[in-house]
């Protein structure tokens, strides 16, 4: 018989000391991974954040693992902000994690805001075979990409994002050949207020689609 899901809290090294991390476990044996990363360290975000944890919980949903895990100086994570450079250090040290428990299963890299930006930053270098982006940051913090992810890659954005101005967003999209598959989300503010059903099955319709060994999604 299928096991419940299962949460591990453990902590792993990064290159700025020891990052703390939350593992939750599919049912069944994992179809793949999912990293998942947090918003912006210095605005309050966690790995706690209610968008990174449906990103979470719709990877779960489809029998992915989901690793997510605190940026350096957040939580119990050790190290301070480093403005995105040391934060991208982060994410490869989660891939490695994710990588060392789970060989050979798909990488998927998810983030939300400033996180999204970190996860965009190092899909190419992670090696990632999906990833997706909500709200992301980029124009900002991943700026004009050296190579551009070849994976599968979804960018969701809330059309009134009061943060991240959805023109911001599609005039980096614009820059990019081939881009990656833009949904906006109509009258829908940053945080995804009241649309955070939407955003689940928008990504795992997405995941579903471009993942060979994604299972029919649990009821």
């Amino acid at each position: 018989m299928p096991r419940p899901p299962q949460i591990e809290a453990f902590s792993f090294q990064g290159q700025a000391g020891s990052l703390e991390a939350l593992l939750e476990l599919p049912e069944a044996s994992p179809a793949g991974v999912a990293v998942v990363c947090h918003p912006h360290p210095e605005h309050g975000g966690t790995m706690q954040n209610k968008v990174a944890h449906t990103l979470a919980k719709s990877f779960l949903k489809l029998n992915f693992a989901a690793l997510r895990f605190n940026f350096r100086g957040v939580g119990k994570s050790e190290g301070q902000f480093a403005d995105g450079v040391g934060e991208a250090e982060d994410v490869l040290s989660a891939v490695t994690e994710a990588k060392r428990r789970f060989p050979g299963l798909s990488l998927w890299l998810a983030g939300f805001s400033f996180g999204a930006a970190m996860a965009i930053r190092v899909a190419v270098a992670a090696d990632a075979d999906g990833l997706v982006s909500v709200a992301p940051a980029a124009h900002r913090f991943a700026g004009k990409l050296r190579d551009q992810p070849a994976c599968p890659w979804l960018i969701i954005h809330a059309e009134a994002d009061e943060l991240i101005p959805i023109e911001e967003s599609i005039e980096w999209v614009d820059g990019l050949e081939p881009g990656p598959e833009l949904v906006v989300f109509p009258g829908t503010s940053h945080f995804f207020h009241g649309q955070l059903v939407t955003l689940r099955d928008t990504v795992q319709a997405f995941v579903t689609a471009n993942h060979a060994q994604s299972p029919p999604i649990a009821s």
